[in-house]
């Protein structure tokens, strides 16, 4: 009844006080070479959670200037991912985590439940993959059709010929596929185990399959935030695998990465990328998030330091061969901003100097004061490397203190608009040239009034 009480009136209070740590603006936060504060450590982490209050149906995010944002579509369950088709389908999956019996024991896996809970991270899964189709290029789908059910909380997707792959959260799942099918009703089978079980701390797993598609690379979070839970525990995890599509072998490509989610391949190098979500408790400022290129061999910190050889005394005992030879990442993203969603942009509909670019979807933090992510960034790039500082393409998710949205997966739709997945707002944003469109309640209506099957 005390911790009950305890972790209740924290709650209340919306964030823990501990040593100040070096205040630092966005910019200290971002980029290749990131300042650094030094670890600001604490007995509870710092909580101050947005409150998930979804948008009513005249309201919406803010698109940057010269462009412009709508619903593209709405009222799904809890919408974390998106793949398109090359017919232009859009694939939704709409999920939220298994059951995990062993995770969050212990009053600060109680405490970090109940902030998830606040912050609408606890809705049961859908298990299901959404298609949407746009017939008529109007920007606003016609029919909306349940493609796959009975998922495992499905994430990432993959199409490789007419095998449609599936990342669950144990498993990569293969199905027949046939272009313009709107469902799928046949069982999938099993290409290759995924880390799963009943702690399965971060569950999301993404795919991303090669150009030749001979291979899926598939992301898979650490079990703990700073392996608490023992070595062990982390076999096969923080880590990108690599899968093989005929036999389904599967071997690790790069190790270290805390929470790899969101892939791409950089159309001017032909390097795989990903974006990370690093580790906990040290601060407000400590340790960002990043956006990086993946070496095959690669090892990225995790758990024994970050950003390179900047050691993390929590883990004991060290490795300091390894943290010798932890990569640095690119390019940071900022401290506990969630980013997740990751696109390079190749089409033709948005202004030139997104081309070749990153969108990031950073779904938002809940342990920093102030709040950081919530948002969708545009990284740019040049010569295939980042080359400024981040520019905020949609905002205005936090209102009035409460979160009506939290951007996660972002994709780039066959017309070259940028599609955004909201799994508080529970929408689909699409973001045009300015002038196209914008959010009203007749667009909102058309979003949620698809044909249904």
């Amino acid at each position: 009844m005390r911790v009950s009480m305890f972790v209740s009136a924290i709650l209340a209070c919306g964030a823990l006080t501990s040593v100040a740590a070096e205040d630092l603006t966005a910019e200290q936060g971002y980029g290749p070479k990131p300042q650094l504060p030094k670890p600001d450590k604490a007995l509870v982490p710092k909580v101050n959670i947005a409150p998930a209050k979804p948008w009513n149906s005249d309201q919406g995010p803010t698109a940057a200037s010269g462009l412009a944002v709508s619903r593209y579509a709405c009222e799904l369950d809890h919408p974390r991912w998106l793949y398109v088709l090359p017919n232009g389908d859009v694939l939704v999956a709409e999920t939220n985590a298994p059951e995990r019996p062993a995770d969050g024991k212990g009053i600060k896996g109680y405490f970090q439940g109940k902030a998830m809970e606040k912050a609408g991270a606890k809705v049961p899964s859908a298990n299901r993959i959404t298609l949407l189709r746009d017939a008529n290029s109007d920007g606003r789908p016609e029919v909306r059709t349940k493609f796959i059910e009975g998922l495992n909380s499905p994430f990432g997707m993959a199409l490789v010929g007419n095998n449609f792959y599936v990342a669950n959260t144990d498993a990569v799942m293969r199905f027949d596929y046939k272009a313009g099918v709107t469902e799928i009703k046949q069982a999938g089978t099993k290409l290759a185990d995924l880390p799963g079980g009943p702690l399965n701390h971060h569950w999301t797993k993404n795919i991303i399959a090669s150009p030749k598609g001979d291979k899926l690379y598939a992301t898979v979070g650490s079990n703990s935030n700073v392996a608490e839970n023992g070595i062990a525990a982390e076999e096969r995890r923080a880590a990108i695998l690599e899968i093989d599509t005929k036999g389904g072998t599967v071997r690790t490509f790069a190790t270290g990465l805390r929470n790899p989610n969101g892939m791409d391949w950089n159309p001017q190098t032909g390097a795989l990328w990903t974006v990370v979500n690093e580790r906990d408790e040290l601060g407000n400022n400590l340790v960002p998030d990043y956006l990086t290129s993946v070496r095959d061999g690669g090892f990225y910190g995790w758990p024994y330091s970050y950003f390179g050889q900047n050691v993390d005394e929590r883990v004991q005992p060290q490795k300091p061969d390894l943290v010798a030879k932890a990569v640095v990442p690119d390019y940071a993203l900022g401290s506990h901003t969630a980013s997740l969603g990751l696109v390079f942009y190749t089409g033709k509909l948005l202004p030139e100097k997104y081309r070749n670019g990153a969108f990031v979807g950073q779904h938002g933090s809940w342990n920093r004061e102030p709040r950081s992510g919530y948002r969708v960034a545009f990284v740019p790039f040049a010569n295939g490397k980042p080359s400024g500082l981040p520019e905020e393409i949609l905002g205005g998710f936090i209102s009035e203190g409460d979160a009506r949205g939290r951007p996660v997966g972002v994709a780039v739709g066959r017309d070259g608009a940028l599609l955004v997945a909201d799994d508080v707002g529970n929408c689909v944003w699409r973001v045009t040239p300015a002038g196209s469109q914008r959010v009203s309640q007749a667009a909102d209506a058309s979003a949620s009034s698809a044909t249904t099957r």
